[in-house]
């Protein structure tokens, strides 16, 4: 299917695992095939298997309580093995992505990795425009202050 690769790196993004986001591409796959008669408008295919996959992602977490690792001790374990150099910005800038709460992630990862606009990020998620931009504007100053913080005042967050 053309769309599984976006819906995988949607749910990666969402759930930070590799094994639970195959599985669940998996079912959201199944479960729009099984629902594919329920789609009146062919070129929304795109958000509605986001919103399936979402959902799915939401009854995996309902389910079961999964175990969670220090993310500090992690990254610094690997600080030391890093250069100051681009690919550290882009680590420090996944990790800061990383630790952000779901309410503020998943516009900015639907908005930066997949180019949805304000008003298509609004309707896959069921919330207003400004409500949309107010996260997206606190998903982007937390970051800036995370990037702050632990670069020592400098950063290039600044296109953020």
């Amino acid at each position: 299917m053309p769309l599984s690769k976006d819906v995988f790196r949607f749910v990666y993004w969402m759930c930070r695992d590799r094994m639970l986001a195959e599985d669940v591409l998996q079912e959201t796959l199944l479960r729009a095939w099984r629902s594919l008669g329920s789609l009146a408008d062919q070129s929304a295919v795109r958000p509605w298997l986001f919103t399936i996959a979402r959902r799915e992602l939401a009854r995996v977490f309902e389910r079961k309580r999964l175990d969670t690792i220090d993310l500090e001790a992690v990254d610094d374990a690997q600080s030391a093995d890093l250069a100051a150099d681009d690919r550290y910005d882009l680590h420090q800038m996944r990790h800061a992505i990383l630790r952000l709460e779901l309410i503020h992630r998943e516009p900015l990862v639907l908005q930066v990795l997949f180019g949805y606009s304000t008003e298509e990020i609004a309707r896959q998620l069921q919330i207003s425009v400004p409500a949309v931009l107010t996260r997206l504007y606190r998903a982007r100053e937390i970051l800036r202050k995370q990037l702050l913080s632990r670069s020592g005042g400098r950063s290039s967050t600044d296109e953020l």
